[in-house]
C-alpha cells in the first residue's frame, strides 16, 4: 500500500469513517437494548393492567379471574416463560406463582414498578402494579405482578442491532465506492503530469507547466522546475568545461607534435636533445593539466567526510604537503617555510580535502613565485577561526582580477603560461565542500606578492 498514493489516501479517508461506524455500532446496540426494554416494559404493564382490571371484591371475597388476553400479549416466536402473581395488600396470595420475587418497595396506587430478578435460574423482567379494589375492607391495594424471561428481549435487541449495522455497512460500502471514484478523478492531474514527463525526449530540460495544476501540486512541480533549472545550469557548465578543456589540451598537444617533428628532422645531436627536452616540459605541463581536470571533476562530486581536527593535526597535514613539494621548490631555489600561530583549536573538516587545498595553494605559489623567492605556509588560530594561509612574494593578483581568478581557465594575461587556470577554481570548490571560505589579501609588508587565506570556523 505504501507504493500506491491512491490506496494511502483511501486508507486515511476510510479510517475515520470506520472508527465512526464502530462507535455508531456500539451506540446502536445500546439504543437497541433500550428500545427492546421499552417494548418489553409496555407489554408487561399492559398485561398487569388487564389482570388488575378484572379484580373485584364481592360477597366478602376477592374475585380475580385471569383474562387470556393478558397472557396472549406475549405470544411470539421466542420461547419465553410468563409468570404472574396476585396478592392482597397484606401479602395473601390470591393467584399465581408463589416464588415470584416481591417488589423492592411500596408505591402509590396505579403506579407500576419495573425491576430485574431471577426466576427458576433464569433472568426475568418484572412489573409490579398496585391496583385499588372497590369494596375492599383493607385500605391497601392489590399487588399484580407479571414477569417475562429475557429471550424475546435479546432477540429483539439483536434484530434491531443487525438491521442498523447492515445499514451502516451499506453506507460505508457506498462511501468507499464514491471515494474511489473521486480519487480516480482527483488524481487525473497527477497522471497527466506523469504522462507529460514520460512523453519527453531524452535530454529535454523544458520546464513543466503549472497553469492547469491544482494548487496542492504546484509546490512539487515548482521544486521539479527548480531542479531542472539547476540541472540545466550544471549541464551548461559541464559542456563549457569540456569545450574549454579540449581547447586547453589542443594547444600543448600541437606544440608537442611540433617539438617531436623538429627532433626527428634535426641533424645535430644537440638540436635533437633540445627539442626532446622541450617536448618533455610540454608533456609534463599537459600531464599536470589533465590531472587538474580530473581533480576539479572529483572536487565537484566530492562528498566531504568531516571529522574533528586539532590545530596540531592541521599542522601535520600541511607539513607533509610541504615535504612532498620541497623538491619542486628546490629546483627554483625557493625558500619554502612553515609557521604556526595562535593557541590550540578544533575545527570540523575533511582531512583529505584540507590536504588537497594545501597542495593546490602551495603548488600555485611555487609556480608563480620567481626563482629565489619565498613561499610560507601558516596555520593561524584566532578567536573564531583557524586559517590556512599561503603567502608568496611573486607578482601577485591585481585587485580587479581577484574575483575572476576563481573562475575556470582564467589566466591573468598572455604571459601566464605556467598554469592551467584551474588551481584556485579547484580550491574554491573544495572549500565549499569542507565548510571553509577563501579570500585573497596583499602581503603585510607592503611589497609584491599574494596572501591566500582559507578560514575554518571553530567548533
Amino acid at each position: 500500500m505504501r507504493s500506491s498514493l491512491r490506496l494511502q489516501l483511501l486508507a486515511w479517508v476510510l479510517l475515520p469513517l470506520v472508527c465512526a461506524v464502530a462507535v455508531d455500532t456500539w451506540l446502536t446496540y445500546q439504543s437497541a437494548v433500550a428500545t427492546a426494554s421499552v417494548v418489553q416494559d409496555r407489554l408487561l404493564l399492559g398485561s398487569a393492567r388487564m389482570i388488575a382490571q378484572q379484580i373485584s371484591f364481592e360477597d366478602g371475597a376477592f374475585q380475580h379471574p385471569i383474562p387470556p388476553a393478558a397472557l396472549e400479549l406475549f405470544q411470539s416466536s421466542d420461547a419465553d416463560r410468563i409468570y404472574y402473581r396476585v396478592t392482597t395488600g397484606g401479602g395473601q396470595l390470591l393467584s399465581g406463582y408463589t416464588d415470584l420475587p416481591l417488589p423492592q418497595r411500596d408505591l402509590a396506587a396505579d403506579s407500576p414498578q419495573f425491576f430485574g430478578a431471577s426466576m427458576r435460574a433464569e433472568p426475568v423482567r418484572v412489573v409490579a402494579f398496585y391496583q385499588p379494589v372497590i369494596g375492599n375492607p383493607s385500605a391497601l391495594p392489590v399487588v399484580v405482578e407479571v414477569a417475562q424471561t429475557m429471550h424475546g428481549h435479546a432477540q429483539l435487541t439483536q434484530n434491531l442491532w443487525r438491521q442498523a449495522v447492515g445499514q451502516q455497512l451499506l453506507i460505508l460500502a457506498l462511501a468507499t465506492i464514491f471515494i474511489l471514484f473521486g480519487l480516480r478523478h482527483g488524481l487525473q492531474p497527477l497522471l497527466r503530469l506523469r504522462d507529460e514527463v514520460r512523453a519527453r525526449k531524452e535530454g529535454s530540460l523544458q520546464l513543466l507547466q503549472t497553469h492547469r495544476l491544482p494548487s496542492e501540486m504546484k509546490p512539487l512541480v515548482n521544486s521539479f522546475n527548480d531542479y531542472i533549472q539547476r540541472l540545466e545550469n550544471y549541464t551548461r557548465l559541464r559542456a563549457s568545461f569540456i569545450q574549454n578543456a579540449a581547447h586547453q589540451l589542443r594547444t600543448p598537444l600541437a606544440v608537442l607534435n611540433t617539438q617531436l617533428s623538429d627532433a626527428l628532422r634535426a641533424d645535430q645531436a644537440q638540436s635533437v636533445e633540445s627539442s626532446l627536452l622541450s617536448a618533455r616540459r610540454t608533456l609534463q605541463q599537459t600531464t599536470r593539466m589533465v590531472n587538474q581536470f580530473l581533480t576539479l571533476s572529483s572536487a565537484e562530486a566530492y562528498a566531504a567526510n568531516r571529522v574533528r581536527l586539532s590545530t596540531q593535526a592541521c599542522c601535520d597535514i600541511v607539513q607533509k604537503v610541504l615535504e612532498d613539494l620541497a623538491a619542486q621548490a628546490h629546483t627554483k631555489a625557493i625558500d619554502l617555510g612553515f609557521e604556526r600561530r595562535g593557541d590550540d583549536a578544533v575545527i570540523s573538516t575533511d582531512p583529505a580535502g584540507l590536504r588537497e587545498i594545501a597542495v593546490n595553494l602551495i603548488d600555485n605559489a611555487i609556480r608563480y613565485t620567481p626563482s629565489g623567492g619565498v613561499v610560507t605556509a601558516r596555520i593561524r588560530a584566532s578567536a573564531n577561526t583557524l586559517s590556512l594561509v599561503v603567502e608568496d612574494n611573486g607578482p601577485g593578483v591585481p585587485m580587479e582580477s581577484r574575483e575572476a581568478v576563481f573562475e575556470r581557465f582564467h589566466r591573468l594575461g598572455p604571459g601566464d603560461s605556467t598554469g592551467s587556470g584551474l588551481g584556485l577554481a579547484i580550491v574554491k570548490e573544495l572549500c565549499a565542500q569542507c565548510g571553509a571560505s577563501i579570500r585573497l589579501d596583499n602581503p603585510s609588508h607592503g611589497g609584491s606578492g599574494l596572501v591566500v587565506a582559507v578560514e575554518f570556523a571553530l567548533e
